[in-house]
């Protein structure tokens, strides 16, 4: 009896363990994502990575030249037009090296009338001695010295007056020195960062390239960056309907007006946003515009991008041919 229990435990273990092994292997099921990803709207479409950028581009803008920051004018959101005062910087030694010059420039004007007194001294003196030489009153060891120092006095002059021309050169410069700490608007646009507080030391260059202090961008009216994998390059065709969904979203299709293909295919630089991450990746950018939608887009999102295609050109490649190895007869 005891026998043919153990036999029976042990059928039973075999068959449990076979079950548990076969549920094991068993593949769970996909889980329901949360949000449906987009999909290709072509029967044919390339698909892309985009970011959305101000048109014509953001601009990066820093001091520079090093120094305190004394005043900010702007801040994020902020419409500027050209030559708006973004920001200030401490304006204390320039404008003493302005009032340096100035004195300067006042010093020496003041010695070119000195020069030009003795010049006219100098020469009433020569001609004096020279209607003296023609009466023979006067040595014409006199009037060689006479002539010398008019010589002498002319010399000084010049050198003075050139003196007072490098000092206004001077002036001019501290002034463009002064009128550059005042940091302006290069273009119409929207304050998109502003990293600058009064009181902090701005390095030039800054301490990082990637972050800019500030950031200028036209937000009125929207661009797409699309990355196309440079496999995919050759089937790119310019002005080809193209679509792009908010990333992970199906839904509310954003329609794209093709503008141009950059000419260069550069490094993947897209990933997370990151304007210096590089990969072995190369792509191929495709810049598109969109109206704004009912969903609001945001400058610097990334966003899924479809593109109809053409399909590859060139011939197809040949079925693989069957090759039968008999064995040769002794």
């Amino acid at each position: 009896m005891l026998k043919r229990f153990s036999i029976f435990l042990a059928v039973a273990g075999i068959i449990a363990v076979t079950l548990l092994v076969l549920r094991l292997k068993k593949p769970e099921p996909a889980p329901t994502p949360l949000v449906e990803p987009s999909r290709a709207p072509f029967a044919d479409s390339i698909g892309a990575r985009g970011m959305v950028e101000g048109i014509n581009e953001n601009v990066r803008i820093a001091p520079l030249l090093p120094g305190l920051i004394g005043q900010v004018f702007v801040k994020v959101g902020d419409r500027v037009k050209t030559s708006d005062p973004l920001f200030r910087q401490d304006t204390r030694d320039a404008e003493a090296r302005i009032a340096n010059q100035k004195a300067q420039v006042g010093l020496l004007e003041a010695k070119v009338n000195e020069a030009q007194v003795i010049l006219a001294d100098r020469q009433d003196s020569f001609r004096r001695t020279d209607q003296l030489r023609s009466k023979d009153v006067s040595s014409e060891d006199d009037l060689q010295r006479k002539y010398y120092a008019v010589r002498s006095a002319e010399t000084a002059l010049a050198t003075t007056k050139a003196d007072l021309e490098l000092a206004k050169a001077q002036l001019t410069q501290a002034n463009v020195n002064l009128d550059l700490l005042t940091v302006r608007a290069p273009r119409d646009g929207d304050i998109l960062r502003v990293d600058l507080r009064a009181g902090e030391y701005a390095s030039v260059p800054p301490s990082d390239l990637n972050n800019p202090s500030l950031l200028l961008g036209e937000t009125r009216q929207l661009q797409l960056r699309a990355d196309v994998d440079e496999d995919s390059a050759s089937r790119v065709t310019a002005g080809a309907p193209a679509v792009a969904f908010i990333k992970g979203m199906r839904s509310d299709p954003i329609p794209l007006r093709f503008v141009r293909i950059e000419p260069y295919v550069t490094t993947k630089r897209s990933l997370t946003g990151d304007s210096t991450e590089r990969v072995d990746t190369r792509v191929l950018q495709v810049i598109y515009q969109f109206d704004h939608s009912s969903i609001p887009v945001y400058v610097g999102q990334q966003m899924d991008v479809f593109i109809e295609g053409k399909p590859p050109q060139g011939p197809q490649p040949e079925n693989d041919k069957k090759i039968l190895l008999t064995p040769k007869s002794p």
